[in-house]
């Protein structure tokens, strides 16, 4: 053993002695436990973003304390950035200069003048830094895509994070909602995973106890995720054999049921509306697995009354949450006018006693929150990425890199038409984390297919044909 080693060996023993000392054994053990864990993902910064997938799909409101509070799910995002810009400075890693990169670049930037705008104008407590730095870091996710996933098992590690958060986060949230029929009864799960705002948790609860309860904590964001990562899971499992095959197929299953159980119109209109364009281009899925489930929603229909009576009056115009939303538009001129800037980052629409209401539309949230400017560039950013990953040929052969394309851009779809009855994808945080990621997911999946010269991604040729597995082309 050479003088280094024994001298880092005895610097070791005396921290962890000092820290058993000082803390006690179980706390001692957790704190070398966790400094070993960030070694770890400063080492390879995929695991932080490989954690991140499973956090912010199975406990996306996990708080730590690290000075602020923040979630884990942001906290292990910081960690792969912290890994990745010593790469990237040093030219390891190379920054993407794709256009919707540098689109997204331009909103970051622009962001800065309604957050001064809004720390200005906006009398009420709240910390607009921390809440600003938390938004800029969950748009950066579009960016590790291309950073930290340089081939395709790196990409696939990543999406059986996603997959396996989603899973767990599905059997606990119907477990307990079959168990005992009461979104209340949820609540002493998120205490233990340690959700800040407990009175707000069972505010929402107790007016939507009927409705599924899950980590997500307000059945239609739990909707936005499910319509975020079904499509995904889908695909994945039609390209792939063995348990990966399962793991996609529980998902997309478990999630359907979930999705049922949510209730969230938002969320099932945007989903049928991406089958019926899956449709228009004459891929849609198999008819057996529609079918299946087809007979899943009978059946929950059938053997759940209080299901029964939410959806006879869901798509009423006289449904009061549709009324509210009508209310809503009727008065956002009024927000506008106040905050021609924007509202800014230091409290969520609507601002405390101005007599204003919030916006259920993710275009309109873009205005209230960053002004009209801050919408278009938003609009840019997606028209970019729409520009490079849209199909342009056939949908016919579907291999893995196919349909982790297909899976991506499908749930990206049924996200941004969400939007017309929600506003979730804007600044709801870690949910716009998923979304960014995948965005990178699908431009870097469209940009390999047009590498290869996949007739995909070309134009000139048109849609024909259903699709289908090229078994060669499965990995085993």
């Amino acid at each position: 053993m050479t003088p280094l080693t024994r001298a880092l060996a005895a610097g070791c023993g005396l921290l962890f002695g000092g820290l058993l000392i000082l803390l006690g054994p179980a706390v001692a053990t957790l704190a070398l436990a966790a400094g070993c864990a960030l070694c770890a993902v400063l080492r390879q910064p995929l695991l932080g973003l490989a954690g991140f997938g499973l956090a912010a799909c199975l406990m996306p409101y996990t708080t730590v304390q690290l000075g602020v509070r923040i979630t884990v799910s942001e906290a292990l995002l910081g960690l792969a950035w912290l890994g990745a810009l010593p790469r990237l400075a040093v030219g390891v890693l190379q920054w993407p200069q794709g256009r919707a990169e540098q689109r997204l670049l331009w909103l970051m930037a622009f962001s800065l003048l309604p957050f001064l705008a809004g720390q200005l104008m906006v009398q009420a407590d709240g910390n607009g830094p921390v809440n600003w730095a938390r938004w800029l870091l969950s748009l950066s996710a579009l960016f590790l895509a291309p950073l930290l996933l340089p081939d395709a098992r790196s990409r696939d590690r990543l999406i059986v994070m996603l997959l396996l958060g989603t899973l767990a986060m599905l059997l606990l949230s119907i477990g307990y909602f079959l168990k005992d029929r009461d979104a209340n009864s949820f609540i002493p799960v998120l205490e233990k995973l340690r959700y800040a705002h407990p009175e707000a948790v069972r505010d929402i609860f107790s007016a939507n106890y009927t409705r599924m309860a899950s980590p997500w904590v307000h059945p239609n964001l739990t909707g936005g995720a499910l319509a975020l990562m079904l499509p995904l899971a889908f695909f994945y499992s039609l390209a792939q054999q063995g348990w990966r095959r399962v793991l996609g197929m529980a998902v997309a299953l478990l999630g359907a049921a979930g999705l049922l159980f949510s209730i969230s119109r938002g969320a099932i209109v945007s989903l049928a509306l991406v089958l019926l364009w899956l449709s228009w281009r004459r891929g849609p899925p198999p008819r057996p697995l529609i079918g299946l489930a087809a007979a899943l929603g009978l059946a929950l229909v059938l053997f759940y009354p209080p299901l029964q009576e939410r959806l006879a009056t869901t798509f009423s115009a006289s449904n009061a949450s549709t009324e509210v939303r009508m209310d809503e538009y009727r008065r956002f001129p009024d927000a506008v006018r106040a905050y021609p800037l924007g509202l800014g980052f230091k409290v969520d629409p609507p601002p405390p006693d101005s007599g204003l209401l919030g916006i259920s539309n993710l275009w309109l949230n873009f205005v209230y929150k960053l002004g009209a400017p801050g919408m278009l560039l938003f609009v840019a950013v997606t028209i970019a990425w729409w520009r490079e990953a849209r199909p342009r040929g056939p949908l016919s052969v579907l291999d893995p890199e196919r349909a982790v394309w297909l899976g991506t851009l499908s749930g990206l779809l049924a996200a941004l038409l969400t939007g017309f009855f929600d506003h979730y994808y804007s600044f709801t945080m870690v949910l716009i984390g998923l979304f960014w990621l995948l965005m990178g997911i699908n431009l870097q999946a469209a940009r390999r297919l047009a590498g290869r010269g996949d007739p995909l991604l070309l134009d000139g040729a048109a849609p024909s044909g259903p699709i289908t597995v090229d078994p060669k082309a499965t990995p085993r």
